[in-house]
């Protein structure tokens, strides 16, 4: 049986003292290790993301995963709330990225499922308690793009969906006083050739005047305020050929947001794009194919799906990251048997600010879908992973020890330059 790297993703919060790859001295706050349990709730293909919400009102998470939703905090208890269908690995499942919000105001969570690129998205009606499947309501007819958002795009306090349509980039807004009527889209961008399957798709402040833009592989579109009937102007930039999630926040804390992606969703490819006081942008890989090119030796293939946070509370955006397995099957895209790993990579700055991403592994047989969720399950603070694609559905729950200092040390990733 292979060996499963469980407990291998550790990391200090701060204070080390470094001298090359040696430690000087690590004070108690500096031995900290940030190890993941895993939990395998399920070993089928339902779907490739989930999301977290507390869907039984009990004031504590729960996990949707495809048809079913887990109780939380253990996540022991499963129920159906949509008609159950196993995919087979070799294709494709009709749940690419969910939600959880109370879309009709009724005091209970409901579910917003994007499905395969091209087709409906649905919300599904939380019916209060019982066992019932849930009555499903479309959201919008056609979403494209293979990592469309859902988030709070507008500052009005409740979610939008960011996509593609009929060529179009922008985003949907829906009515609460007539949550089962279709969203309305808003477009932002002139019409392309933009087809069902283009990757990487984000928004984010790029410009620092208050107001999320929105981000493609190709450049970004600048938000002149909403209500506004001015157009969204483009800004051209190579952000790679297509990733996952992209995201913009000031990396190395110089006043200026850059970009986070990866460059190739079916290939390879994390990197981390400087914007300069000329508002350009400079490429910094943290990962990619040839292993001599990573500091520390990490290698993968389709970074298909991308989340930040502060996974050990240092202050810090930290990204979770992994492999898509099988994404096109057994003998499509590179290296598609390989192991199917999650990493959280550490962001850590000089005190000339210059920024580097340390990788620590979770795990090495789940990796990613097209999504992944990172939040607090546990309600501990730090968070945790759920993790749902063709190898099934896992949480991740982060747990934090002090240890020696010795065993801190041999938690920690070794530099190509300094191995033997």
């Amino acid at each position: 049986m292979k060996k499963r790297h469980t407990a291998a993703a550790l990391a200090a919060i701060a204070g080390a003292v470094l001298l090359g790859t040696g430690y000087l001295f690590l004070r108690p706050a500096d031995r900290i290790l940030h190890e993941f349990e895993r939990r395998e709730l399920s070993d089928r293909f339902h779907a490739e993301g989930g999301a977290a919400g507390d869907i039984d009102g009990d004031g504590t998470p729960d996990v949707v995963a495809g048809p079913y939703w887990y109780e939380g905090p253990d996540f022991g208890r499963r129920h159906t709330y949509r008609e159950p269908l196993d995919f087979d690995p070799l294709d494709y499942s009709d749940h690419f990225i969910a939600h959880v919000h109370d879309f009709d105001e009724d005091g209970w969570e409901d579910i917003l499922v994007i499905g395969f690129p091209g087709e409906a998205a649905f919300w599904y009606m939380n019916p209060q308690g019982g066992e019932a499947l849930w009555d499903r309501y479309v959201a919008f007819p056609s979403v494209d793009n293979e990592s469309a958002a859902i988030l709070d795009f507008t500052g009005n306090g409740r979610p939008e969906m960011v996509f593609l349509s009929g060529g179009y980039l922008g985003y949907a807004t829906y009515d609460p006083a007539q949550p089962t009527e279709p969203w309305a889209f808003h477009r932002v961008s002139e019409r392309h050739a933009w087809g069902r399957f283009t990757h990487g798709l984000g928004a984010g402040d790029v410009d620092g005047d208050s107001l999320p833009d929105l981000l493609m592989a190709e450049g970004w579109w600048e938000n002149p305020g909403f209500g506004s009937d001015a157009r969204w102007e483009h800004h051209a930039v190579d952000f790679g050929r297509g990733g996952a999630q992209m995201y913009a926040y000031d990396v190395d804390r110089d006043g200026l947001n850059d970009v986070v992606t990866s460059l190739d969703a079916h290939g390879w490819g994390l990197a981390w794009f400087r914007q300069t006081s000329e508002g350009d942008f400079e490429r910094n890989l943290i990962m990619g194919e040839e292993i001599e090119k990573n500091p520390f030796g990490v290698r993968f293939s389709q970074p298909h799906a991308l989340k930040i946070a502060d996974m050990d509370l240092d202050g810090l955006t930290d990204l979770v990251t992994g492999k898509r397995w099988w994404a096109h099957g057994e003998s499509g895209d590179p290296e598609p048997n390989a192991d199917a790993v999650l990493y959280w990579f550490r962001l850590e700055l000089s005190e000339e600010g210059e920024a580097s991403f340390i990788p620590y592994l979770i795990d090495d047989d789940s990796g990613v879908g097209v999504d992944v969720t990172v939040e607090d399950l546990d309600e501990d603070s730090y968070p945790d992973i759920l993790i749902v694609n063709k190898k099934g559905a896992f949480v991740f729950r982060q747990l934090v020890h002090e240890v020696k200092a010795s065993e801190w040390r041999a938690a920690q990733p070794t530099l190509l330059s300094d191995a033997d």
